[in-house]
């Protein structure tokens, strides 16, 4: 099988392309995040999964454009569908690609996230397949987590601590936020 990897990270693509290998699958990655804020992440994430590709050499396609612009036009004011639209993004254009280069289906490694709604990604990345004629490969990448970082520590890959988009880097900080709040009043409580 010729399968078209659409993916999210370097660390996120180390357990996921080694299993498609393991299986026989010939794999092509791409890489398409126009969700990933602010530039210098998505410059920092893409030139690691550019390191990371020669490293292990695979084969890879990378659309290069910055379309921040286009995804926050789709998800403004539909912040709490921004991961949905999001999905429809990347999977659309993931089977897309993959049906022009010839690719016998696509998958992604948002399937290796433990933090992914899989239901979700799963329904979307079908709609999108049936749309551009190709077939969508699920597996269950999950099992390979621990694994994952433990490669992408060894090949000392940069590690993202957020998802990519604006509002998942605001919610890191707001966690932290929460976090150092609720420290402080035990602190205070504390005779």
């Amino acid at each position: 099988m010729n399968l078209l990897l659409h993916v999210c990270c370097a660390p996120c693509a180390t357990y996921t392309v080694s299993r498609l290998r393991e299986k026989g699958i010939a794999v092509t990655a791409f890489f398409y995040n126009p969700n990933i804020h602010p530039f210098q992440e998505f410059k920092k994430r893409r030139e690691t999964f550019e390191q990371y590709a020669e490293t292990v050499k695979l084969e890879l396609l990378i659309e290069r454009d910055y379309g921040l612009q286009d995804f926050l036009q789709k998800v403004v004011h539909k912040e709490e569908n921004r991961c949905s639209i999001c999905y429809a993004m990347r999977m659309d254009k993931a089977a897309e690609q993959a049906r022009l280069v010839g690719a016998d289906s696509f998958s992604s490694t948002l399937l290796y996230s433990k933090y992914q709604n899989h239901k979700q990604l799963i329904s979307t990345a079908e709609t999108a397949a049936a749309r551009h004629g190709v077939d969508f490969y699920y597996e269950d990448f999950r099992a390979g987590w621990q694994k994952g970082i433990e490669l992408a520590i060894e090949m000392k890959l940069y590690r993202q601590p957020y998802c990519g988009c604006i509002y998942s880097e605001q919610e890191r900080y707001d966690n932290r936020l929460k976090k150092r709040l609720r420290k402080a009043k035990k602190l205070q409580q504390m005779p």
